[in-house]
C-alpha cells in the first residue's frame, strides 16, 4: 500500500519539477494534434473540400473567353463561264485574322446548378466530419498508449520491487548458509528466483521503450526515443458514466453515425443530379468580335466586320437510353446509404452495450482487487516476519511474495482494461474529445 502511496505523492511533485519537461495527457494531445501528420493530412483535406464550395465551381457563373487567329490558303482557282470561256488565277493566297470575347451562361440546366451547390456543401460537412472522425480516433489511441505507457512503468516499479525483495532474501539465506542454518539447496533456490525477477525486469524495461517510442511517433516528436516524463503514477478511472446518457449522446453526435446522414444526403443529391435531365435547359451565348478577310483575287481586296452577336439555346433531351436505368440504380443507391445507416446504428448499439458491461464488470473486479492487494501486503509482511523468525521455508516466502506480486498485477491490468473501456464508450458517444479538458 506504501507504494500507491509514494506514487500519489509523487504525481503531486511532478509539477513541481523544472529540470526537464513534463507532460500530461491534456499535453500530450495538444501536441500531438498540432504535430501528428495523418490529423495534418485530413485538415488539409476538410480545407480542400471547403475551397470547393463556390458558385463557379457549382456551375452558376458564366465563362468569358478571349481568343484570337490567323489563317492562310494558297490555291489555284480555275473558272468557266456558261459561255464556255475559261480562266485560270494561280498564287491566290487568302487571309483571315480574327479576335473576339465569348460569353457563355447556362441560365437553367434542370435545377442541376442548385443541386450542385447543395452537393459541394455536403462534401464540405462530409470533410468537416472526416476531419472530426480522424481526430478522435487518434486522441482515443493517444489516450490509450499513454496509460499503456503509465502501466508498463507501474509494472517495471513492481518488478524492480520484486527484485529487490529477491535480493533481501538472498542476502538473508547466503548469511544463514554460512552459519549453517540454511543449506546450500536453500542458496540456489534463492539465486535462482533472483536471477527470475531480475530477467522480468529487464524485460519490462524493453516494453517501457516501446510504449515511449509509440507515444514519441504518435505526437510527431523529431526523436521517437526522446525521454517522456510523465506526471501521471496511476490509472485513474472514471467510475461515474451513465449507460443512458452515453446511448443518447452517441445518437446525437456519433461522428459515424453523422457521416453516415451525409453519404444518405449525397446519395439524394445524385439522384436529382440525374433527374435534371427530365427538365428543358436555357444557355445564353454572347460575344464581340473582329474579323479581317483579305482575297488574293477578288473585286474587294479585304473586307473587316466587327460587333456583337447575341444568341441563346432552349432544348430538352428526349431520349439517350440510359436515363431510366441510370435513375433507378441512384434511388436503390439511396436506400442502401439508409440500410447502412441503420445498420451502423446497430452495430454501435451492440458496441456500446459490450463495452458497457465490460467496464461494469471491470469495476467491480478492481474493488474486488483492491481488497485481494491490501489482504496480499498483509499476508506478505507476516510471512517476512517469521521468514526472519526462521518459522517459515524459502518456498512458503517466495509464495508469500509470488502472491502480492500477482495482487498488484491484477490490480493493474484491471485498471488499464477499465480505462480501456472507458475511453471506447466515450468514443462510442461522440465525447472523446472531453480528455482535452
Amino acid at each position: 500500500m506504501r507504494k500507491y502511496v509514494l506514487s500519489i505523492v509523487a504525481g503531486c511533485l511532478c509539477g513541481m519539477l523544472s529540470a526537464q519537461q513534463t507532460y500530461t495527457l491534456q499535453t500530450c494531445l495538444q501536441e500531438g494534434l498540432e504535430k501528428n501528420y495523418a490529423i495534418r493530412i485530413s485538415k488539409n483535406e476538410q480545407q480542400i473540400a471547403a475551397n470547393n464550395v463556390t458558385a463557379a465551381n457549382a456551375g452558376r457563373l458564366p465563362s468569358l473567353d478571349l481568343a484570337a487567329g490567323y489563317s492562310g490558303a494558297l490555291s489555284e482557282n480555275r473558272t468557266e463561264s456558261a459561255e464556255g470561256e475559261r480562266g485560270s488565277v494561280s498564287g491566290v493566297y487568302d487571309q483571315t485574322v480574327n479576335a473576339g470575347l465569348d460569353l457563355g451562361w447556362t441560365l437553367f440546366d434542370g435545377f442541376r446548378v442548385q443541386t450542385n451547390y447543395k452537393r459541394l456543401e455536403e462534401l464540405r460537412g462530409l470533410g468537416e466530419v472526416n476531419a472530426r472522425i480522424a481526430i478522435e480516433d487518434f486522441v482515443a489511441g493517444l489516450t490509450a498508449e499513454y496509460y499503456n505507457y503509465v502501466q508498463q512503468k507501474i509494472r517495471l516499479k513492481n518488478f524492480l520491487y520484486a527484485v529487490s525483495l529477491s535480493k533481501e532474501r538472498l542476502r538473508i539465506v547466503e548469511a544463514r548458509y554460512r552459519i549453517g542454518n540454511f543449506s546450500r539447496l536453500d542458496l540456489q533456490q534463492a539465486r535462482v528466483d533472483f536471477n527470475a525477477d531480475s530477467s522480468q525486469y529487464i524485460n519490462q524495461q524493453e516494453l517501457v521503450q516501446a510504449s515511449l517510442i509509440r507515444l514519441n511517433e504518435l505526437m510527431a516528436g523529431p526523436d521517437v526515443n526522446a525521454p517522456l516524463q510523465i506526471c501521471d503514477s496511476l490509472i485513474r478511472v472514471n467510475s461515474r458514466l451513465e449507460e443512458g446518457e452515453l446511448l443518447e449522446r452517441m445518437l446525437q453526435t456519433n461522428a459515424s453515425l453523422l457521416k453516415a446522414d451525409r453519404n444518405t444526403a449525397l446519395a439524394g443529391l445524385d439522384l436529382k443530379t440525374l433527374q435534371a435531365r427530365n427538365y428543358p435547359y436555357v444557355k445564353l451565348n454572347a460575344g464581340y468580335g473582329y474579323q479581317l478577310n483579305r482575297y488574293g483575287n477578288n473585286a474587294n481586296r479585304q473586307r473587316q466586320t466587327w460587333g456583337p452577336d447575341v444568341g441563346a439555346t432552349l432544348g430538352i433531351t428526349l431520349f439517350d437510353g440510359n436515363r431510366r436505368r441510370e435513375q433507378r440504380n441512384a434511388r436503390i443507391q439511396i436506400e442502401n446509404a439508409e440500410l447502412t445507416r441503420q445498420q451502423l446504428e446497430l452495430s454501435l448499439r451492440a458496441d456500446l452495450a459490450d463495452f458497457w458491461q465490460a467496464y461494469r464488470n471491470n469495476l467491480e473486479l478492481l474493488k474486488l482487487e483492491e481488497e485481494n492487494l491490501v489482504a496480499a501486503t498483509e499476508n506478505h509482511e507476516i510471512a517476512m516476519e517469521r521468514y526472519l523468525l526462521g518459522d517459515l521455508s524459502g518456498i512458503e516466502m517466495r509464495e508469500a511474495q509470488k502472491s502480492l506480486l500477482d495482487a498488484e498485477e491484477r490490480i493493474l491490468s484491471a485498471q488499464y482494461n477499465t480505462k480501456l473501456c472507458e475511453i471506447s464508450l466515450q468514443q462510442i458517444s461522440g465525447n472523446i474529445l472531453s480528455y482535452l479538458e
